[in-house]
């Protein structure tokens, strides 16, 4: 496998477990080394955790870093842990949450806050570190947020979650206006039903009646895994995408364009 990152170092919350746990160990296999910044050491899929998977099978640079993203000094904790391996060349705003299902006049303010907190808040303070610190290296960068295909359109009965990444999305095309002059990519990913444990006991989807039904009005016929998110976040990562700032990606199987 030829090796896309190679002497550059990630960092990527919420990578104990699921998308973010994969683009950790995608982006090892790549060259890079990788700094794993949770609230959690321990995958909520069980096994070893990230960190040490990493080490155990590509022998690549990583440690853990305890992070929980509404806590700006943690997001820098993380960012100065890559410091360790040269310095932060990638960051990945992966952390999030479903948040409450329910119609809008169900949901209260402190489920609102929470979620707004972690996915829409948790993205913008780690841009703003991210950033901080890729202009004083001064050697551009790759700053990737996660949003959603709930970024893209609306969905009922989650209007939290779509405020979170609809606001991720617009987001990320301000920071890279504010940072391209400064040779800093900024680019978001938009993944449709990726098979975690968050479709499967969250937001169950996979597994269920509804998620076969669902399943048929993806053009591909299958959902998405960790993986095919993870191809996409260290396309957006390398020099391949040297030229490429601004965009979102969907990876949904072609539902969103085609439903």
């Amino acid at each position: 496998m030829p090796e896309l990152l190679s002497d550059r170092t990630a960092v990527v919350t919420g990578a104990a477990s699921g998308i973010g746990r994969e683009i950790a160990h995608t982006y090892a296999r790549h060259g890079a080394s990788v700094v794993v910044a949770d609230v959690q050491e321990a995958p909520r899929e069980e096994g070893t955790p990230t960190h040490e998977w990493i080490a155990d099978e590509t022998g690549a640079d990583t440690r853990f870093v305890e992070c929980d993203v509404t806590d700006r000094a943690d997001l820098e904790a993380s960012v100065d842990a890559a410091d360790e391996f040269g310095g932060l060349d990638v960051m990945v705003n992966n952390a999030g949450i479903v948040g409450p299902v329910a119609p809008i006049q169900e949901i209260d303010r402190e489920e609102y806050d929470r979620l707004r907190s972690i996915n829409l808040d948790g993205v913008y303070f780690g841009c703003q570190v991210a950033a901080d610190r890729l202009l004083e290296r001064g050697e551009g960068g790759s700053i990737i947020n996660m949003s959603s295909a709930a970024g893209m359109v609306g969905y009922p009965n989650i209007s939290p979650y779509n405020v979170a990444k609809g606001g991720v999305r617009l987001l990320t095309y301000g920071l890279a206006a504010e940072l391209g002059p400064h040779g800093v990519r900024v680019n978001a990913i938009h993944p449709g039903v990726i098979e975690t444990e968050m479709t499967r006991s969250d937001f169950p989807i996979v597994g269920t009646e509804e998620g076969e039904e669902t399943m048929e009005t993806i053009p591909l016929r299958r959902f998405g895994t960790p993986e095919d998110v993870a191809s996409v976040a260290t396309f957006l990562a390398s020099d391949l995408a040297s030229y490429v700032t601004a965009e979102s990606i969907v990876v949904d199987g072609g539902q969103l364009n085609t439903a």
